[in-house]
């Protein structure tokens, strides 16, 4: 009603007035404009990682069978190269993350996080296709990470994610026969 009368004014109904009356389109706009809120202000990554790292839609836990082998906690979250729960390779804490990744068509992509991610979502992300030869990808990944003062430090990691997907796809393929799984101690 609030939003109704500022938008009329106190105008009375007059056959006048009637044809005067906004059409559907602008009275969406101003409905738009009525509820506007604001971008969300962006938080410090550090910030991020201590309210998501005890606790997270993403993370699995894995209790180990004794008291040696401890427990292990990983994370399915994209952006996370090494699949564990660490503030280093976290997708969500991280407003700059690098993520490597199967295409439907058995190729690899690699997927960085862009500036304007923060505040939205898919558009927030810039993906690379990685369809050349392995050392040619190999020099771009490096190229993405270390030489564009992006996330030097995850450079070995993305070789190593790139490495397995790259055998995986292969598989995938028909061009190389998949690892066979150990099974037991035999």
């Amino acid at each position: 009603v609030l939003f109704l009368r500022s938008f009329y004014g106190a105008r009375q109904k007059t056959p006048s007035t009637l044809s005067r009356l906004p059409t559907y389109q602008s009275l969406c706009e101003a409905f738009r404009k009525f509820l506007y809120i604001s971008k969300m202000v962006a938080a410090a990554d550090s910030l991020v990682w201590e309210l998501v790292k005890n606790n997270n839609s993403f993370m699995r836990k894995k209790s180990g069978k004794t008291s040696r082998s401890g427990s292990v906690r990983f994370s399915v979250e994209r952006g996370n190269l090494a699949s564990l729960s660490t503030y280093k390779y976290s997708g969500i804490a991280n407003s700059k993350t690098i993520d490597i990744s199967s295409t439907d068509d058995n190729r690899a992509a690699l997927t960085l996080k862009t500036k304007k991610a923060g505040t939205s979502g898919k558009s927030g992300k810039a993906t690379i296709a990685l369809n050349k030869s392995f050392r040619r990808t190999a020099k771009t990944i490096t190229g993405q990470a270390a030489d564009n003062y992006y996330r030097s430090d995850l450079k070995s990691a993305a070789l190593a994610k790139y490495s397995a997907v790259y055998r995986g796809n292969r598989a995938a393929k028909g061009v190389k026969k998949a690892r066979a799984v150990k099974r037991g101690r035999a």
